[in-house]
Order: C-alpha cells, then sequence, then structure tokens
C-alpha cells in the first residue's frame, strides 16, 4: 500500500529535545518505519524550514521524507504556520496529480486540513490523528492559550470531513463525538512505548525501607507537560496509598 503521512510542523527527522520536537515527531517516525518494515510503501510530508534541506530524504528505516515549501524556509512556531496550509496543500496535489497515494494520514490539525484541501480532487481517502485537541487546550491554558482563534472551528470541521479519525485515548474520542465526529468511523490507537529503549537496565537503587511502591512519570520538563504529570502522579499516588504506599519519581530534561 501507499501510505502518505502528512506532519506539517513535527519532522520525523528533527532533532528531539528541544522546544518544538517531541511526541509528534517520534509518533510519525515510529509508524512510518512500523509500516515500512511491514511493507508498505511511506512517504511522510513535513514542511521545509531549512533552504539546504533536499527535496526528499530516503530513511535508513525504509521510509521518505519529502519537504515541502511552506512559508520562509526557515524555523516558524506551529501557531505561525496556518496562513501557509493553502500553499502546502498544493503542493501535496502537485505530488499526488502523479503518484496518489492509497491512503493519506494526516498529523495535527493544519496538516489535516492541508490534507482533506489536497485529497479531495485525486478521491484520496484521508485518515486524522490530532496529536492534541484545541478545545482542551483551551480549556487548561486558556489565555496562555496561543493557537489561533479558529482553530477549534477549522478542528471541528476536519474532525467531521475525515473518512477514518484515529484518536488517542476514550477521552480523546468523547470531546470529538461532542465535536460532530461520527464514533461510527472513529479508532481508538494508543501512542505505543519502544520497549528497547524504555525497558529498565543497569544498577538498582536499593528498596525503601518502608516497602513503598515507586511511580514513575517520565518526559520533558515544560510548564504544560508539568501540570498533566503532577495531576495524573498526585491522582495515581491517591489510589496506590489505597493498596500499598507509594512514592513518585518524575524524571526528563528541560527544553525550552
Amino acid at each position: 500500500m501507499r501510505i502518505a503521512m502528512i506532519s506539517e510542523h513535527a519532522s520525523p527527522l528533527a532533532h528531539l529535545g528541544g522546544v518544538a520536537a517531541g511526541g509528534q515527531n517520534v509518533h510519525v517516525a515510529e509508524l512510518s518505519a512500523a509500516l515500512a518494515r511491514r511493507g508498505h510503501e511511506v512517504v511522510v510530508y513535513t514542511r521545509r524550514d531549512d533552504p539546504a534541506l533536499p527535496d526528499s530524504v530516503e530513511t535508513e528505516y525504509g521510509y521518505t521524507v519529502a519537504h515541502l515549501p511552506a512559508g520562509p524556509a526557515r524555523p516558524l512556531t506551529k501557531d505561525q504556520l496556518l496562513q501557509y496550509m493553502y500553499g502546502f496543500a498544493q503542493y501535496l496535489d502537485a505530488y499526488w496529480l502523479s503518484a496518489p497515494p492509497d491512503v493519506a494520514h494526516a498529523h495535527f490539525w493544519m496538516s489535516g486540513l492541508a490534507t482533506q484541501r489536497a485529497a479531495r480532487p485525486h478521491r484520496i481517502p484521508t485518515v486524522q490523528t490530532f496529536h492534541a485537541l484545541g478545545s482542551v487546550k483551551r480549556l487548561h491554558q486558556g489565555p496562555d492559550d496561543t493557537s489561533p482563534g479558529c482553530r477549534i472551528g477549522v478542528e471541528a470541521a476536519v474532525a467531521r470531513d475525515a473518512d477514518w479519525v484515529a484518536a488517542t485515548s476514550t477521552d480523546e474520542v468523547f470531546e470529538l463525538v461532542r465535536m460532530g465526529r461520527a464514533r461510527s468511523r472513529t479508532s481508538v490507537v494508543p501512542c505505543g512505548v519502544e520497549v528497547d529503549a524504555f525497558t529498565p537496565d543497569g544498577p538498582v537503587a536499593d528498596r525503601d525501607p518502608g516497602r513503598r511502591a515507586a511511580l514513575g512519570t517520565s518526559g520533558r520538563q515544560r510548564a504544560r507537560t508539568r501540570y498533566t504529570w503532577d495531576r495524573i502522579a498526585a491522582d495515581a499516588e491517591r489510589i496506590y496509598d489505597k493498596v500499598v504506599p507509594a512514592r513518585r519519581l518524575v524524571t526528563g530534561s528541560r527544553s525550552g
């Protein structure tokens, strides 16, 4: 199968650990590699953010990355990219005119907007993964939310129009249905874990004298994710304390 992955701001080739590179980059890279291992032809379309980047890169993992023009060829925050999505869609359309994929899988709401615009004339079925929803971001960040003002409305339209939505949690499905998405055309595909990288290995710390269970959370230290960590970890601690005393371990490096 010919599979197009569209990830406008999150290149699978990006250096991880910075403010603008993280979960979505890894998700797209690992999913593309896994699909390539299963014999599919995968091309990831992302925005050119450096004039020195080649038009396309054949990765060692079996998939191709195509760099498309969308605004100036320099790093921009994702909140600056909406104005360039029409041009991004035009380049997708040009690529697909001669070599249409069997399916186009968009990652993030702006990728979905461009993908649906480009796919419609070619009758290419679209799959959408949001990675984050504007309504949820607005709820938790309030006035600190820097997303374009039209995001929630556009996101709802993208959700309704996609042929299929691959959500990452049941909570996301609930929110999507509230936005008007048909539950019958939505699946939950949880994010995976690279067990080779995250299997415990090496020296082990001594057990706590009280034999408390250790609850671990790992990720990047950012203001908006720290809040999520604290909330989830605190809730889990309260649950675990009903069964066995627990202690919390939070690890990660700062970014930005």
